[in-house]
């Protein structure tokens, strides 16, 4: 979903759009990319002030109540994601969860650096979805860290949730995306095929295959990944939303250079013979205390971002 800067009333219109295919097409869960409704990427730029005009409360805000309603009216689980203020000047990256019971569930970006005032969140996000399976959230960086992931698996999920606004991004690796020419882009429907092609390589789709379907191998879980695409401020998003199933393998995806939406069906019973979930049982926690052990090379997310 390519989301327009500031402008919810724009990007809920789209997220309205889509949740009523998604329910059409028989879907129990539709999810959104990261920021969706507030766009991204232009946010680094903006004052405290205009931070703080954007930013919503949750669950109090407007955008948390019409997700619930949305929610209830067709009777499926939507997320979506924007800036929230939690008061006394604090803000957060959030995505929230919204059942169609009118549960509703939330979860702070751990890896925040999208604007000096916005804070990391502290905590993992779990919870059960209608129809059984379990739920793990990570926004966009949380889920690059494996420890994150390995700890929403160690914690039940069965599926991870991964919104994300990525690829196309500044890089001083060689090997890790790089820009994309926004002529492309906006030549995109007299000539599909340049577009495509970056939005398939390196720069989007070659990048996500080395290290996004690890994820779902490795901890036997389903993964269900959206991204933004097209214009983000002065980046291309490249889009690749994609549906993986606990053995790595791609069930549904796109590289439309566009908006677009993916649909499969997660079955459940390949989660119990699932490779990963095996290595879990293989595990030994005894060998592992070093993992919660400064080594003294950590550093804030936004600095090492803006490094990279």
């Amino acid at each position: 979903m390519e989301s327009a800067p500031g402008d919810k009333e724009a990007n809920f219109a789209k997220v309205e759009q889509f949740t009523e295919r998604a329910a059409a097409a028989g879907a129990g869960l539709v999810l959104f990319p990261e920021c969706s409704l507030s766009g991204y990427w232009f946010i680094r730029n903006l004052s405290v002030a205009q931070l703080d005009a954007l930013a919503e409360p949750i669950p109090g805000g407007s955008s948390t109540r019409r997700l619930l309603e949305l929610a209830r009216k067709h009777r499926l689980t939507i997320g979506a994601g924007f800036v929230e203020s939690a008061g006394g000047g604090v803000y957060h990256n959030s995505y929230v969860v919204a059942l169609p019971d009118g549960t509703l569930h939330r979860h702070r970006k751990i890896h925040s650096f999208e604007h000096t005032s916005i804070r990391g969140g502290s905590e993992l996000t779990l919870f059960a979805l209608p129809g059984g399976f379990r739920a793990g959230l990570l926004i966009c960086y949380d889920c690059n860290l494996i420890e994150n992931v390995r700890l929403n698996a160690l914690q039940g999920a069965e599926v991870l949730l991964a919104p994300h606004q990525t690829g196309g991004v500044r890089s001083k690796n060689p090997h890790l995306m790089g820009l994309i020419d926004r002529a492309l882009w906006d030549n995109r429907h007299m000539n599909p095929e340049a577009i495509e092609r970056e939005l398939r390589g390196d720069k989007g789709r070659g990048w996500l295959m080395r290290w996004l379907p690890s994820r779902a191998h490795d901890n036997g879980l389903f993964l269900i990944f959206s991204n933004g695409v097209g214009v983000d401020d002065d980046e291309i998003r490249t889009g690749n939303a994609m549906i993986l199933d606990p053995y790595g393998r791609i069930l549904a995806e796109t590289w439309k250079a566009d908006d677009d939406m993916v649909v499969a069906n997660l079955d459940r019973e390949l989660l119990a013979e699932a490779t990963g979930r095996k290595w879990l049982r293989a595990r030994r926690p005894e060998l592992y205390a070093s993992l919660t052990v400064p080594t003294g090379l950590e550093c804030d997310t936004r600095k090492l971002k803006f490094e990279e």
